[in-house]
């Protein structure tokens, strides 16, 4: 079975083939129009005769970050029209009292109500359809008071909206996120409303240029990790804003388990950001919200933490004459100094490539320029960029392990991208991390991750009552439970002395559990799960390395310190301190 795995970053499109237990990739600069650099990478893998093709992309989150989505109106249950103006009271930044959240996606002008009312009891106030204006809009989200407990004025509205405008998106917040919390449901309706047009007019682009092609529709990758039809994916938008670094941490799990480990961290660094994750138990961690842009996201997403630092980032010095690193970059075009297109601003890669953790030629054939990067370097000293890098991408790793609770020590380090095993064991070093796992493949993991994900459909059910009350529940999934009168709730698993696993749960991250205390089960999150194809792992040569050594590996470049040894058995080099 010939299977294709196509990844759109920021910089580069990766591109997985997998066919007779072989694999090949490749990698092509990421064009203005994501289809036509899906096409390009497709073409030089040489995919064709496909049985399953799989796709991540950011176009979803290009077109929040640059706000360039439809035109948006907002229907609420009347006086909570400025439902997504008011926001939660917490400011955008703890410390800098005059920093604005950003600009609602939907303006005053264009919030409207209608006159209805349904407590958590039952309707309060019949539904008057009369009372809803009249809106101008290529979108419209509609989020009513309890609809997550009864929707039925919300449908009703929903459909008088497609009977009035024939030609938008309308998208009721009980179809997508009918949980409690009004201002989150709004704003992911909002969000899957205004992303609506643009993703769907890219997926159909896609799919029309991939029948030209011969090649089968794409299966798009969701945010929590599974990929879904391309129908699925343009009905609710906001299910892909998390798309292709999703993808990634798939295959760090992959990679995880067939090294033997359990417990990981996922680490993913491009040519812009990084995105790291916790592995556990052989599988990604989960969320049920995250920020977006600056708007919470009331969706299931892998639990990633991101900052702006990546091979291409940008070296600057700051008013104090501080070093600083992004989070501008300088992308594919022109690229970093070294890669000889133009570019004359110092990037990471350029101090690397001095500090000789690069080859003279990357994948691709693209010959490096040191004399550029040490043009462009001037008199700033590429150990400390590369020191000043380590420091951003640390605290990025310590937010998802010592800030939740978990000992670095007792976990692994997997990392993957352009860049990521350039600074992995400098990284481990500092976490006092011991082993290292970098796939042969760590330059389009996330493609590979694409080519073997499973198809997942998640669901959501908003419970609000306590624990002992809540009568039967699902075999499988994840209960989002908290004590009475607490205003947020850890998710665990399913099956078993839920109450107990709530009081573990609750005592590893905070350091404290109160037995006596009651439990509110909150809401209960199940996925409907397809597997992915199975991938054999290869049966490469014994391969062992000791530092200070530079690997090439296959879309990336892996830094091996004096004091670290690496040994290749199979698909994955484990590296591992002297």
């Amino acid at each position: 079975m010939a299977i294709l795995g196509v990844d759109v970053g920021g910089t580069f499109t990766d591109a997985v083939l997998i066919e007779a237990g072989r694999i090949a990739t490749a990698k092509v600069p990421t064009s203005g129009r994501q289809e036509e650099s899906v096409l390009a990478a497709a073409r030089a893998v040489g995919a064709r005769d496909l049985e399953r093709f799989t796709h991540g992309t950011t176009v979803a989150t290009n077109a929040l970050l640059e706000r360039k989505g439809a035109r948006t109106a907002f229907v609420a249950t009347a006086g909570f029209e400025h439902l997504l103006h008011l926001r939660r009271q917490a400011r955008a930044h703890l410390y800098r009292l005059c920093d604005d959240h950003p600009a609602p996606l939907v303006p005053l002008e264009r919030c409207v109500g209608v006159d209805e009312r349904i407590g958590p009891d039952g309707v309060l106030r019949a539904l008057d359809l009369e009372s809803l204006p009249v809106v101008d809009a290529e979108a419209v989200a509609v989020c009513l008071l309890f609809s997550f407990r009864d929707p039925s004025h919300e449908r009703i509205v929903a459909d008088e909206l497609r009977r009035r405008l024939p030609g938008a998106r309308v998208v009721a917040s009980h179809e997508i996120a009918p949980e409690f919390r009004e201002y989150e449901r709004a704003s992911t309706t909002a969000i899957d409303a205004y992303l609506g047009p643009v993703l769907a007019g890219y997926l159909e682009a896609l799919a029309e240029r991939c029948a030209e092609a011969g090649l089968p529709e794409p299966l798009v990758m969701r945010s929590s990790g599974g990929v879904a039809t391309v129908a699925e994916a343009a009905a609710h938008p906001a299910f892909a804003l998390l798309s292709g670094p999703a993808a990634g941490v798939v295959g760090a799990a992959m990679t995880a388990r067939s090294a033997g480990v359990e417990n990981a961290i996922s680490f993913d660094m491009g040519g812009t950001s990084t995105d790291v994750a916790l592995i556990g138990g052989g599988v990604a961690e989960r969320s049920a919200q995250r920020d977006v842009a600056g708007y919470p996201v009331r969706l299931p997403s892998v639990d990633l933490h991101t900052v702006g630092a990546g091979g291409g980032s940008i070296v600057w010095v700051d008013d104090g004459g501080a070093l600083r690193v992004g989070p501008e970059s300088a992308g594919a075009e022109p690229g970093p100094a070294c890669y000889g297109k133009g570019g004359t601003r110092p990037t990471v890669t350029d101090a690397n490539l001095v500090l000789d953790r690069l080859p003279e030629e990357l994948a691709g054939g693209l010959r490096l320029d040191r004399a550029a990067a040490e043009r462009a370097l001037g008199e700033i000293d590429p150990a400390a960029v590369a020191a000043v890098v380590n420091a951003e991408l640390l605290r990025a790793l310590r937010v998802v392990s010592v800030e939740r609770g978990h000992d670095p020590r007792e976990l692994a380090l997997v990392a993957f991208g352009g860049a990521g095993p350039l600074h992995a064991c400098e990284l481990a070093e500092e976490l006092e991390i011991g082993t290292v796992l970098v796939p042969a493949a760590a330059g389009v993991l996330s493609a590979l991750g694409l080519a073997a994900s499973d198809e997942r459909r998640d669901r959501v059910r908003s419970y609000l009552v306590p624990l002992a009350e809540a009568g039967e529940l699902p075999a499988e999934g994840e209960a989002d439970l908290r004590y009475a009168g607490q205003s947020f709730e850890l998710t665990v698993p399913l099956g078993g002395d839920l109450s107990e696993s709530f009081h573990r749960a609750h005592e590893e991250r905070y350091g404290y559990a109160d037995h006596g205390r009651m439990v509110e089960l909150v809401a209960v999150r199940t996925a409907e799960v397809r597997a992915g194809p199975r991938l054999e792992p290869s049966r490469s040569a014994r391969q062992e390395v000791a530092g200070p050594a530079v690997l090439e590996l296959d879309g990336s470049t892996c830094w091996l310190p004096r004091g670290w040894v690496g040994v290749r058995d199979g698909d994955t080099w484990r590296l591992t301190r002297t």
